[in-house]
């Protein structure tokens, strides 16, 4: 219990991670609730303070903007993939344990 990280921390350490991937192609797996869960492909566009935008490819060639609040990686709602691997990205599960 001593070691572990305040949730607000953890948040900073999401935001910065996400910064450095800026402009890098993922995977995002959102959790949307009642059994349905939506996955796209698209590149961060952004990392804000609160948020972050994800520019992902809709039919037809348009593309669509997606934000996500950090709590949502930290709770699991939406998990992050990198399209090359297939690797998940900032992986907060196993911290609680």
């Amino acid at each position: 219990m001593e070691n572990e990280i305040p949730p607000v921390n953890r948040v900073d350490q999401i935001r910065e991670e996400l910064t450095t991937l800026q402009g890098q192609r993922l995977k995002v797996r959102a959790n949307m609730g009642r059994s349905r869960i939506v996955e796209r492909t698209g590149t961060l566009v952004n990392a804000h303070p609160s948020l972050f935008v994800i520019e992902v490819e809709e039919r037809r060639g348009r593309t669509a903007r997606q934000s996500y609040q950090y709590v949502d990686i930290l709770t699991g709602t939406i998990e992050l993939y990198d399209t090359n691997t297939g690797e998940r990205l900032l992986d907060f599960s196993s911290i609680d344990e």
